[in-house]
């Protein structure tokens, strides 16, 4: 696809100014915003560089490298896939075509289980983490940031998500106190967790055809597909959650939009308690957090 007017000799900002137009036109979110990072991964510079570089002119192989990101991008492939990295809490993930790319509603979930963790006073204990469907290790990897004496296991279906997750536990320098276990949902570990996360495939599959081009192209099926009504990866994890959980251990899930009361429900059938959701910066309930004991603020070391 090409950018009319991009061509050798314009301006770092007229590239700027040109793509972003051509993003605007094909209905891209934040065209200014992608066009510039695009540009600056093409140029090798960053976000202050590319503006104090703004009138540098282009050469052809550099607007030959713009030209090419940015034809990516109007087909809808996601700035991080193009990129091959993602941004999340305060880490640098790595993405592959079969990993999710980490969203920053997702880190309500990481927000959770962190507000749970210092109301027990328990940052600096040896607590022990699951995260179910990986994919990135994004939340997995999260936790252990702020918990330096936590240890964690993460699952996954899929081998090609685990190898990923396992290269960013070792470019964050968080492998050696992780592992990982390719399994359907827990059917692979044993409890007890103290912590428990998922951000669950939780899209009704007959709602996936009408997504958002950005994902459904490009986000793998399996971390998308929820069964019939988005709620199949719920009910596994329901059933699993008094053998996996510590006695005084939480479970948080990521929701999908209007999930709140039916997973509310599966938790409660199986002998949960349930808190109030957390709501995303949309106002969207985005975490749900439940455990089999309501009273005790976590568990208790010596």
């Amino acid at each position: 696809m090409r950018i009319p007017g991009l061509k050798d000799g314009v301006s770092a900002s007229e590239a700027v100014r040109l793509v972003a137009q051509s993003f605007q036109l094909a209905g891209i979110e934040d065209p200014q915003v992608d066009a510039r990072i695009l540009i600056g991964h093409a140029l090798r510079l960053s976000r202050a560089q590319l503006m104090s570089h703004s009138e540098r002119v282009l050469e052809a192989r550099e607007v030959a490298a713009i030209a090419a990101l940015a034809a990516r991008r109007l087909r809808h492939e996601p700035v991080a896939r193009i990129l091959g990295r993602k941004e999340f809490w305060d880490l640098t993930l790595e993405v592959s075509p079969d990993v999710l790319v980490p969203r920053p509603e997702t880190e309500t979930v990481v927000e959770a289980a962190l507000d749970f963790v210092v109301r027990g006073g328990l940052r600096l204990e040896k607590l022990r983490i699951l995260d179910i469907g990986t994919g990135t290790g994004a939340l997995l990897l999260a936790l252990l940031q702020e918990l330096p004496h936590a240890t964690g296991v993460g699952t996954d279906i899929s081998e090609a998500a685990l190898t990923v997750a396992r290269g960013n536990a070792e470019r964050n320098k968080l492998a050696a106190r992780c592992t990982f276990v390719a399994c359907n949902f827990a059917d692979g570990v044993s409890g007890p967790f103290d912590i428990v996360v998922s951000n669950p495939p939780y899209i009704p599959r007959g709602e996936i055809a009408a997504l958002a081009p950005d994902v459904r192209d490009y986000d793998p099926r399996l971390a998308l597909d929820g069964g019939a009504d988005g709620l199949d990866a719920y009910r596994a994890i329901a059933a699993e959650a008094r053998r996996l959980l510590a006695p005084d251990g939480r479970l948080f899930v990521e929701l999908g939009l209007g999930q709140e009361a039916p997973v509310r429900a599966l938790f409660a059938a199986a002998g949960l308690s349930v808190n109030p959701a957390r709501p995303d910066l949309a106002g969207i309930p985005r975490s749900l957090g439940a455990g089999f004991n309501p009273d005790s603020p976590g568990p208790i070391r010596p």
